[in-house]
């Protein structure tokens, strides 16, 4: 148990000394593709929304 605890924060530690803090070009270019994203299952959940609603059950 004490083995687990020790490998999983030596990962932990190389994650975090590899890991940079993003740009402000990233940052913006992850917010424009997440904000796609969302728009795009915003708009299929409404399509199907309409469609449900317009079809006689």
């Amino acid at each position: 148990m004490i083995e687990k605890l020790k490998s999983f924060l030596k990962q932990c530690r190389r994650i975090l000394t590899i890991a940079t803090k993003p740009s402000k070009e990233e940052y913006i270019d992850y917010s424009k593709i997440i904000a796609i994203g969302v728009l795009l299952l915003g708009a299929f959940g409404f399509i199907l929304y309409i469609i449900f609603y317009f079809l006689p059950l």
